[in-house]
């Protein structure tokens, strides 16, 4: 079986920068599960995987923009801390802002007097993604994984 649209695939990875760092790895833990097709991982891995079988080993380099998206200064901003739910203006929080496309995660950057600085990035925005990847299963959804749109149980999402 070959990976392809509506198939769960799990695969073992470490992700890393430019710089050979490790940003993320599955090593020691459950590998990584998901719908292949549905958009649940960056387009650049989804891409490569496409048509791989069980077994496979690969090497991949992703884009910004076929990662996390290049860093938007837009969505950084100055908000009174007053607007921040009770206790979150510190350093490193993550924040949920209501903006004129909807509810979005911020990170709180800085606090200044009665300001927060607040980034909307994923923290991997604008970089270049190298992951090494093992394909170790496919296997076809469950009716109630098609339905949405997103793995269950090990290595994928519990409701």
């Amino acid at each position: 079986m070959s990976i392809s649209a509506q198939r769960v695939v799990s695969f073992e990875y470490t992700l890393t920068d430019d710089a050979g760092r490790t940003v993320d790895t599955s090593r020691g833990r459950a590998p990584l599960s998901y719908l292949h097709g549905a958009g649940n991982i960056v387009a650049g891995l989804e891409k490569a995987l496409e048509g791989q079988a069980i077994g496979a080993q690969l090497k991949v380099t992703v884009s910004p923009e076929e990662g996390y998206g290049l860093h938007q200064p837009g969505l950084i901003r100055n908000v009174p801390v007053r607007k921040l739910p009770s206790g979150k203006a510190r350093v490193g929080t993550r924040v949920q802002l209501q903006t004129s496309s909807g509810p979005h995660v911020f990170v709180v950057k800085s606090v200044k007097g009665d300001y927060a600085q607040v980034d909307g990035n994923h923290p991997l925005a604008g970089q270049t993604l190298h992951f090494d990847v093992e394909v170790v299963d496919i296997r076809d959804p469950t009716a109630e994984e098609l339905a949405h749109g997103h793995v269950h149980g090990a290595g994928g999402h519990d409701h």
